[in-house]
């Protein structure tokens, strides 16, 4: 254990050793310790032992290790002398310096004492003289003393004497506050000596200061008098101990007839800058005159309230709600003023006039809060306007659809309706858009302290206007269009054959407007949009973002597509009607030989024309040619293989017909199956290539619903072979025009009961008859 030791600093020990030594318990304990215990570290202990040092050190050193431990003690003893005589050296110089602070000391002390006595004798010296001075003069102070006071008190005397004739000169002068003043001063003496030496005067003041209260009291009550003169007076009265409390309410009543005038003049200023259609002829003093009144009006109100306040502190509470009344009444009116549609600049004058009177206000009732109080009302009614706005373009927008309509039942028709109606809801549409965008930008652009604040609300309220506009403006198509009423509404609206056919102009009309809003008016808006209402976000990330561009594209190409299906379908409901009137009316199992094309052939093509009449003012042109015949990517021939070839009309048997009947069922077989129905695209010819398909889709599902006999099919034959060359010219897809008309003959025939066509030359020449008749008619028209 003792070779694991690592060997400490002798002086480290010695100093343990004295440490434990000095604060061991019992110091015999330690000394029979180290006496049962000496070691080579001993010698700096209380118990040191020379001889068992000794002994022990010869013990465990050799002579090198004894010469060596000679050295290091001849060194510590060398040390130890040093050291000691460093410390008498210090404590030497430190007693001279004190012993030579002592001399100096008792030198100065010496010549102390006689300065001391000589000091004494010359207070006692003064203080003598000063008592015989006080005792010279002492009669002569108390007798200036009392003369003086009794001075004093022939002033107050004669001022209470003079009281009644000095209150009579104010009530002359009406000086009341002096009045007040010389009586409140005197109020003591009357109190002390008003019922003996004073009684004629005490009662005479009070005979002048009766007169003054009632001259106050008709002050605070005579309308004619200003408010400040009114406060005044209440202040005097209250220095006469007069409880005003009546006076107070009538002072609040006051304030509350001036809060109407003040009223009425920004309601004043809201008309005038409503009403002024040429400002620049009137001139910037006379624009500028109302503004000032009103303001002029305003900080005298708020001199009042000030001066109100100061009167009575604890009204603190009345004033605010006065104050708040105020901007309330100031937003109601501006509300008002919005529902009458005003424009931007309007609202930022009124809104410039409020802002004032509430910066005014808010000096003298800070603790009325009135910015935060007016900023919530300007957030109501600004919102309202960006509101009113937007309901006012809608509305806008339904005018020029249904302007057209109210026209034609005026007798004041256009030439071209549809493309007035049109062309006007897409400039109330784009260029309403613009404008309100406009007026939107200058609230944003102006630094008003309460438009400033809301500057984020704004941008928010204007996009989420423009997605509710749409949206609104979808319903709107909607109504117009007839999807959103009833069937008793529908007739109502559609009644008579005009309404009829302004309603499918107008359906059209929408289709075509729904196209140019998502292609044209949403990108400009959105350009608009992100160059000056970028920002907001008020409303919160978690509520997505207010203005949805895609979303309303959207809405509105879906819109168009189904106004565009709906005027197609309208258009041939009513040609419908038409074709089953046709085939249901007459007995076709004993029709008479055909004679000339049936009437309704003409109507038919009547309705056409009206069709292309409406689509040519609205679709434009389309891009691609007429798909012939022979561009067909079907059969040259009918799915059934028309029977009625022009060689083969000559045969006159009816087995060889019947014959070729099942033969056009076998080689259907075989033929490729043509499309008929494609997607509708917004031009003038798919519309009406479409209707015509549906016609004559229903004109073929009417045919196989009756029975013909061998002159009702020759009937249909030469209506149908007369409707060939007029459908050709006015649709694009001539094959699939054949092809239907194809397929009714085909299906005539089939439900024919004797199933012999006329021959082709007495069908030529019944068409022909047809088209001189025709072409007669014309010319006398015309």
């Amino acid at each position: 254990m003792a070779a694991d030791d690592i060997p400490l600093d002798d002086k480290a020990k010695r100093m343990r050793d004295l440490l434990s030594s000095f604060y061991a318990p019992d110091p015999s304990t330690a000394s029979n310790t180290s006496s049962k215990y000496v070691s080579l570290d001993a010698i700096n202990t209380t118990s040191f032992d020379a001889d068992q040092y000794m002994n022990l050190l010869a013990q465990k050193s050799n002579l090198e290790g004894l010469l060596q431990r000679h050295v290091e003690m001849a060194a510590e003893i060398k040390n130890l002398d040093t050291d000691l005589q460093m410390l008498v050296y210090e404590n030497y110089n430190k007693f001279i310096s004190a012993t030579e602070t002592i001399k100096r000391m008792k030198n100065n002390i010496v010549g102390m004492e006689a300065n001391m006595e000589q000091l004494l004798k010359k207070i006692m010296s003064v203080q003598s003289r000063s008592d015989g001075v006080n005792t010279s003069l002492f009669e002569k102070r108390e007798h200036i003393e009392k003369l003086h006071r009794t001075r004093n008190l022939l002033r107050k005397v004669q001022f209470i004497y003079d009281l009644p004739t000095r209150l009579g000169i104010c009530i002359k002068s009406e000086a009341y506050a002096d009045a007040v003043r010389f009586y409140t001063g005197a109020m003591p003496i009357f109190e002390a000596y008003g019922d003996s030496s004073f009684q004629d005067c005490k009662r005479a003041s009070e005979e002048a200061m009766s007169i003054i209260i009632k001259n106050l009291q008709e002050k605070v009550c005579l309308d004619s008098e200003s408010v400040q003169v009114r406060a005044e007076a209440v202040v005097l009265l209250k220095r006469l101990n007069f409880q005003v409390d009546s006076l107070k309410a009538k002072l609040l009543e006051t304030l509350e007839k001036y809060l109407i005038t003040l009223q009425l003049n920004s309601r004043a200023i809201s008309t005038t800058s409503l009403d002024s259609d040429e400002p620049s002829k009137q001139g910037s003093s006379s624009d500028a005159l109302p503004g000032t009144a009103h303001e002029a009006s305003t900080r005298e109100f708020v001199e009042a309230v000030r001066a109100y306040r100061l009167i009575f502190p604890d009204s603190e509470d009345q004033l605010i709600k006065l104050a708040q009344d105020l901007v309330t009444k100031h937003f109601e009116s501006t509300q008002q003023q919005i529902r009458k549609q005003i424009s931007s600049s309007d609202l930022l004058g009124i809104l410039r006039v409020i802002w004032t009177d509430v910066l005014l206000m808010e000096e003298v009732l800070p603790e009325a809060a009135l910015s935060d109080f007016s900023l919530e009302a300007a957030h109501v009614a600004v919102k309202q306007y960006v509101a009113s706005t937007f309901s006012n373009l809608l509305l806008n927008v339904s005018d020029a659809l249904t302007k057209v309509q109210t026209k034609q039942k005026e007798g004041a028709g256009e030439e071209h309706p549809l493309q007035v109606s049109l062309e006007g809801s897409k400039k109330a549409v784009i260029q309403g858009s613009m404008a309100i965008l406009l007026d939107f930008r200058q609230l944003l652009d102006d630094n008003l302290g309460l438009l400033v604040k809301l500057r984020d609300f704004i941008i928010d309220w204007v996009q989420e206007g423009f997605q509710d506009f749409f949206g609104s403006l979808n319903d709107q198509f909607l109504s117009l269009s007839g999807k959103n009423h009833s069937i008793s509404e529908h007739q109502g609206l559609t009644e008579g054959t005009q309404g009829e056919k302004f309603l499918a102009g107008l359906v059209l009309v929408l289709a075509q407007l729904s196209v140019f809003i998502e292609q044209s008016a949403i990108p400009r808006i959105t350009e608009e949009i992100a160059a000056s209402f970028s920002g907001g976000g008020v409303r919160g990330y978690e509520n997505g973002p207010a203005f949805v561009p895609g979303e309303i594209c959207r809405i509105f190409r879906s819109a168009g597509e189904k106004f565009l299906h709906l005027y197609i379908n309208m258009r041939t409901q009513k040609i419908s009607v038409l074709l089953r009137k046709r085939f249901t009316t007459p007995n076709w199992v004993k029709h008479k030989e055909p004679r000339e094309v049936h009437m309704f052939v003409d109507l038919f093509l009547q309705e056409l024309e009206a069709i292309r009449t409406e689509v040519k003012q609205i679709l434009p042109q389309g891009l691609h040619r007429k798909h012939h015949r022979t561009d067909s990517n079907g059969s040259t021939t009918s799915s059934r293989s028309n029977p009625l070839r022009d060689d083969k009309i000559t045969r006159s048997n009816t087995q060889r017909a019947r014959s070729q009947l099942l033969e056009s069922h076998l080689a259907k077989l075989f033929k490729q199956k043509m499309e008929i129905f494609t997607k509708v695209e917004y031009t003038q010819e798919s519309v009406v290539t479409t209707v015509v398909k549906l016609c004559l889709k229903s004109l073929h599902e009417f045919v196989r619903l009756q029975t013909f006999n061998r002159s009702g099919l020759q009937q249909i034959q030469l209506d149908i072979q007369f409707l060939r060359v007029p459908l050709k010219e006015i649709v694009e897809d001539e094959a699939a025009i054949d092809f239907l008309l194809d397929e009714v003959i085909v299906s005539a025939a089939e439900r024919c009961l004797d199933p012999i066509p006329l021959e082709p030359p007495i069908l030529d020449k019944l068409i022909q008859a047809k088209l001189a008749k025709t072409k007669e008619q014309t010319a006398v028209s015309s």
